[in-house]
Formats: C-alpha cells, sequence, structure tokens
C-alpha cells in the first residue's frame, strides 16, 4: 500500500495536465470574431491626356479607380483645386465643380471635361477620397497652344 499515494498524485498531475490543455484550447478559441476587411486602399489610372489647350477647348480626362478588392460600401469623392489658370472641370454634363467641394463619384470609371477659359497655362490638382479617409492626388498641367 505504500505505492497508493504515489499512484493518486499521477493521477492528480495527469489531471492537472489534462485541465490546461482543455483550458487553453476552449480559451483559443473563444475569439469568433470574424474579422472582415472592408479597408481596400486604391489606385488612380488616369488615360493619357494633351499638354497643350487651346482658349474654350475641352480636354476629356479618363479615369478609374483600381482597387486590389471591391467592398460594394465603399464610397468616393472628388474635390479639385486650380492654382494656374481659369477653367471649369465637369463630370459629364453636371454642373461645373467648384474649387475644393467635395462631390461623389458614382462610379469607379469615370471621366472628367476640362474645359480652358483663358490662354494662360493650367495647372490644377485632383483628390480622390474613399469612405476610409484613403486619399490619392493627381496633378494635371496643360500649356497654352495658341
Amino acid at each position: 500500500m505504500k505505492n497508493a499515494p504515489n499512484y493518486n498524485l499521477l493521477n492528480l498531475v495527469k489531471f492537472s495536465f489534462i485541465l490546461v490543455v482543455v483550458s487553453i484550447f476552449f480559451n483559443s478559441c473563444q475569439d469568433n470574431d470574424l474579422e472582415i476587411k472592408q479597408n481596400f486602399p486604391f489606385e488612380v489610372k488616369v488615360m493619357p491626356v494633351p499638354s497643350k489647350i487651346k482658349e474654350n477647348e475641352t480636354v476629356e480626362i479618363r479615369m478609374s479607380l483600381e482597387t486590389a478588392s471591391n467592398f460594394s460600401e465603399t464610397k468616393y469623392t472628388i474635390r479639385y483645386f486650380q492654382y494656374e489658370g481659369t477653367g471649369k472641370l465637369q463630370h459629364y454634363s453636371d454642373a461645373p465643380y467648384l474649387p475644393n467641394d467635395e462631390y461623389t463619384l458614382p462610379q469607379k470609371q469615370f471621366r472628367l471635361y476640362y474645359t480652358s477659359e483663358s490662354q494662360d497655362s493650367h495647372v490644377f490638382s485632383i483628390w480622390i477620397t474613399d469612405s476610409f479617409d484613403n486619399e490619392k492626388k493627381v496633378d494635371f498641367e496643360f500649356d497654352n497652344a495658341s
């Protein structure tokens, strides 16, 4: 009967070990929150545009937003600022954009139209921002073609 206390001690150690392993397993499985990625940075692709523009001439700017994946609820806005020259920028036949005002982009592929209203050089930037505050800036410069 001298081995009885050793046998009980061995069973207690085995039980404790099994309890620790089971506890670790269940604690690691408790985090059932599935992380769904919604924030996908984007790139702005611009088709080539002319480098010169005449007064009252309109230039088409084709742009597309490319992402690694697509989250359907991502919203995009656009704004612009003109540094040099006088002109107007608009989306299709919508009213011309006002500098530094934000406008919603309805699609990821779109066309903008810039119309020169002076004989000066034209320099402006377009900022596109998504609903996760990712922002891209695209610069444009047109020399006078007269």
